[in-house]
């Protein structure tokens, strides 16, 4: 029964607080309510709606005053243990065992957060109690290990060692600065507000970081976390007053209201524009030309005026996001970058608008402010195109009403934006969430010169602005390496015999307490659920098959609230193996050029104004029973309200039949763009990119995947940009073959997730789409792949590595279960957490076993290799030897149902249903999954470590990580070469 309060007036006695106010949010259908804790000060924030998926977070005002990252590292270690919960690591026995669908804590520029979400009553009590006793009652004070692990220590095993820093935060950080585009961002913030706290670093410089001392770490947090400078929120469906009168008694009526000083300062404008040039580091191999960032960056009022937050998003969208975008596009056209990007940050007090040229050279910094400037200057002369912000206004309204956050609880999502005012003003919490006043008023203005007004005032003439540039050198990370190594040997030379065996002794002393785990009485401390409370049956499958002129599709029968999601798939099985990249550009190709009917511009306002959006994506489905059959696909991905449907279909029959795929200047501009969005996610994604290039080994579907979005795709993409001027018309031509092997009535299948009242708006225009797909005989077909294992070591200028294994199982006659779920969990959150992570410092260490056989470990933002690599070796006496009591069993099993459990929108659950047509799953598959999982025994486990070993022994091995670091262990590679 849902308890969520219409009104104020349905709380009981509250008398421990005040109830600052309330106000219904009624597009949310949520009472928002504004509270302070009379004794402690705390402030809470509730959302009360019939949500099941419970958020909760505690969080603080953390204003750092240097960039040692103390506010980072408080919130890595106050989840290390506390007072009722003493057990080394509460988080990932948290992970373990709970139903959570939500558990971590973010360090941002001004603030960190503990937030918690769950859809099960007892479990999101538990997490509350465990989380605010973490931040509340550390046992940091009393154990310094949790401070040298999880933040910074010298490192030294013996005397004649040499001497290194080590540290989870540190590392993670180090892996941080070696994206240019973490150095850009991080330096935009410091160039514009130089006197106050966000020109400084909260999550750290790894250079600063060995600067805090413990003591200064301690100090941190007894200035900032107490619950007079604390932000508790609640939302969803839940018993309001309970959940007050229980944070009263346990943990807020224990404190007396104190002065915190954690008070921001508002940056005062500049008298003229700043510049900021520093460096970036790139490897040996990359070129230093053409890899200039330059950025034009603006502080634009507060955060605290919803208005002027969503009219500059808008502009940003209008000026720079859009496909065709004039500002965007002029930068573009006066070849300024080869990829323009654009940020509008709002989430700290003071939001900061930057438009930058990516691949540029410094060179033309007078040229990209000239055409930046008058390029603006010709919009609010000429005003902006009314269409254009039409379409903007609808796009943000679209994505404000579905509330599609992804993996993310949309009640999370929330609770972050309500922080964007709520940390700036007590009063003013609800101010980016009752958002239909702000969109109205947002209409109202189209046709006046209210936007142009904004660019003027904001962008023309604002003097609070900054021009930073990053700019490439080779060697910079060998360097500043080289000089830490000299820094480290000179402190290490002034050290005496006795100060040098106290490091010596400091490094075994963390090791032993790494290594010895928390006791069962400890360990008891942690609250669990029972078997008991997990449901049996596995999450349905929605598949509704029917036909359409001999084409198949698939209703997934959800209620969408009068959203259609349709997916159209082609079959890539006619396009022979030579123009397989070729897919992966025309997915991208359509839909971001002019067509007959429209511009590039006209085209995306089309689209915005009716629709939610239309996308392409790449996927490959293999079936369950055989890894070798797999079926790639491009497709199309539209939401639509049921009453524009009929607009959405024209507009896709257009982008298939009637883009120009001949403009070659478009072309290349697209290119350079991918090109430039795909140096970003090899850096930022390694783990994730090392996995699927190792698979690709030996995998035909990881092959495909490699091709059209891997590394190998980013060297054709690379390669067409450098051939370009003598290529363009074989590539135009190519892609014109892709589509005539792709687009066809016999490739082609549905899936549309809607209500029968959906449905049948959609039904009668299936035909007159299809009839417009080629019927023609066809010749070629997609071969077989040839997959060799290369094993190689891609070379960055990181700091960091990211180490990936994989392998097949069922090629060695193992089959799928669902303990292998559970296995993930144990290795994921014991085996690989506490030795890849806590013992060797890197950031997390992951792996997965998939139902086609695959199975990886990789490791994220990690300082070792070889290292890593012979902890994956010994997993499989670690799994041959697994043993645990029931409680924990229990605790792993409840873990893994928390993953497979994850609560699911309309379009994810219309998406995984497509999936499990495509593979041929079925919703007794999940059910024999589910079972499996509960009735887990440590035997199981046990018998799992032969089929660990069949993955391993395929020795598919790929890195991605430092030159020097590869270098030094070559003998481990195939092949070492650049990655981009």
């Amino acid at each position: 029964m849902s308890r969520n309060i219409k009104s104020i007036d349905e709380l009981g006695n509250l008398s421990q607080y005040e109830i600052v106010t309330s106000q219904p949010i009624a597009e949310m259908k949520t009472m928002g309510i504004i509270l302070k804790h009379k004794k402690s000060g705390a402030r809470i924030v509730v959302m009360s709606n019939d949500d099941e998926n419970k958020v909760f977070f505690v969080g603080f005002k953390t204003p750092p005053m240097d960039s040692t990252g103390a506010a980072h590292i408080v919130e890595h270690t106050v989840l290390c243990g506390s007072k009722n919960f003493p057990v080394k690591d509460p988080f990932i026995e948290l992970e373990k065992g709970s139903l959570n669908t939500f558990l971590n804590a973010i360090t941002y520029p001004d603030k960190t957060i503990y937030p918690i979400a769950s859809c099960n009553e007892q479990d999101f009590q538990n997490l509350m109690h465990v989380y605010l006793d973490a931040v509340f009652y550390p046992n940091i004070y009393y154990r310094k290990e949790i401070f040298e692990q999880e933040g910074w220590h010298y490192e030294m095993e013996n005397l004649d060692d040499e001497l290194k820093i080590n540290g989870i935060v540190y590392n993670e950080m180090k892996g941080a600065f070696s994206s240019p585009e973490q150095v850009l961002f991080r330096l935009i913030k410091k160039s514009l507000f130089p006197d106050t706290a966000y020109g400084t670093e909260s999550g750290g410089v790894p250079d600063n970081i060995p600067d805090l001392s413990y003591e200064e770490f301690l100090d941190f947090h007894k200035k900032y976390y107490h619950p007079v400078n604390s932000y508790i929120y609640l939302y969803g469906d839940m018993d309001i007053e309970e959940k007050l009168a229980w944070l009263d008694k346990e943990y807020l009526s224990e404190y007396d209201q104190i002065s915190v000083d954690s008070h921001i300062d508002l940056q005062a404008s500049f008298d003229e524009p700043k510049e900021v040039v520093t460096h970036y580091p790139i490897s040996a191999d990359e070129s230093e030309e053409d890899n200039t960032y330059l950025s034009y960056n603006a502080v634009v009022g507060t955060s605290v005026d919803a208005k002027l937050v969503m009219s500059m998003k808008v502009l940003e969208y209008v000026l720079l996001s859009a496909p065709g975008a004039p500002l965007k596009q002029a930068l573009l056209d006066a070849k300024i970058g080869q990829d323009i990007l654009s940020d509008y940050d709002s989430s700290i007090m003071q939001p900061m608008f930057s438009i930058i040229a990516k691949n540029s050279n410094e060179q033309q910094k007078q040229q990209f402010n000239t055409v930046l400037k008058e390029t603006l200057q010709t919009i609010v002369k000429n005003g902006i195109d009314e269409k254009a912000l039409r379409a903007a206004i609808n796009y943000f309204e679209f994505k404000y009403r579905e509330a599609d956050f992804g993996q993310f609880p949309k009640g999370l999502m929330y609770g972050i934006q309500i922080l964007e005012s709520w940390l700036y003003d007590d009063t003013k919490p609800f101010i980016h969430m009752a958002a239909n006043g702000i969109f109205a008023f947002l209409k109202e203005q189209i046709g006046t010169d209210y936007f142009e007004g904004l660019i003027q005032k904001y962008l023309l003439e604002n003097k609070h602005v900054s021009v930073v540039i990053v700019k490439p050198e080779i060697g910079l990370t060998a360097k500043v390496e080289e000089e830490m190594k000299k820094k480290l040997a000179d402190y290490k030379a002034t050290l005496s015999q006795q100060q040098l065996q106290q490091i010596v002794d400091n490094t075994k002393a963390l090791t032993k307490y790494q290594e010895q785990p928390s006791t069962a009485e400890e360990l008891l401390t942690i609250p669990l659920l029972s078997r008991e409370d997990i449901k049996k049956e596995a999450q349905p499958v929605y598949n509704k098959i029917k036909m359409v002129d001999n084409t198949t599709i698939v209703q997934h029968d959800i209620f969408t609230n009068q959203i259609a999601y349709l997916r159209i798939l082609f079959d890539a099985k006619y396009v022979p193996n030579e123009l397989v990249p070729y897919v992966g550009l025309l997915s991208t190709v359509l839909g971001y050029v002019d067509t007959k009917k429209h511009s590039l511009l006209e085209l995306s306002n089309e689209i915005n104004i009716h629709t939610g959006g239309i996308n392409t994506f790449i996927n490959t489905y293999v079936k369950k029973n055989d890894v070798t059959n797999y079926k790639p696909v491009m497709a199309f991905k539209i939401k639509v309200l049921y009453d524009e449907v009929p607009v959405a279909m024209e507009l896709l029959q257009e982008i298939l039949h009637e883009s120009k795929i001949e403009d070659t200047k478009r072309l290349l501009e697209i290119l350079m763009e991918i090109k430039s969005r795909m140096q970003m996610k090899l850096n930022s994604s390694g783990h994730s990119v090392a996995v699927s290039r190792a698979t690709s080994y030996y995998s035909q579907a990881a092959m495909f995947d490699e091709l059209t979005s891997g590394i190998s795709y980013y060297h054709f993409i690379d390669g067409l940009i450098q051939t370009f001027d003598s290529a363009k018309e074989e590539i135009t031509e190519k892609l014109k073959q892709v589509k005539d092997c792709l687009f066809r009535k016999d490739t082609v299948l549905l899936s549309v997730t809607a209500d029968d009242e959906g449905y049948e708006v959609i039904q009668p225009l299936i035909k007159p789409f299809l009839d417009q797909l080629s019927e023609q005989s066809i010749t070629t077909k997609l071969g077989k792949f040839d997959c060799q294992r290369l094993n190689e070591g891609f070379k960055t200028a990181s700091k960091v590595q990211y180490v990936a294994r994989t392998g097949n199982y069922r090629v060695d006659g193992f089959a799928y279960t669902g303990v292998l779920r559970v296995l993930k969990s144990i290795l994921s959150f014991d085996y690989l957490w506490n030795t890849v992570r806590v013992k060797n410092g890197a950031y997390g260490g992951m792996c997965g076993f998939s139902f086609d056989g695959n199975g990886y470990f990789t490791s994220y933002r990690d300082p070792k290799l070889k290292e890593t690599n012979e902890i994956y070796e010994q997993v499989v006496d670690y799994i041959a030897n697994f043993t645990v009591d029931d409680r924990d069993m229990t605790k792993y099993i409840i873990g893994t149902i928390s993953s497979v459990d994850t609560p699911l929108n309309p379009a994810a659950k219309g998406g995984r249903s497509l999936a499990a047509y495509l593979s041929d799953m079925t919703t007794m598959d999940f059910q024999r999954e589910r079972e499996q999982i509960l009735t887990a025994t440590k035997e199981d486990i046990r018998a799992l470590a032969d089929l660990v070993k069949a993955i391993l022994n395929d020795n598919n091995l790929c890195v991605i990580g430092n030159e020097t670091k590869l270098q030094e262990n070559a003998e481990m590679f195939g092949t070492i070469k650049s990655l981009i």
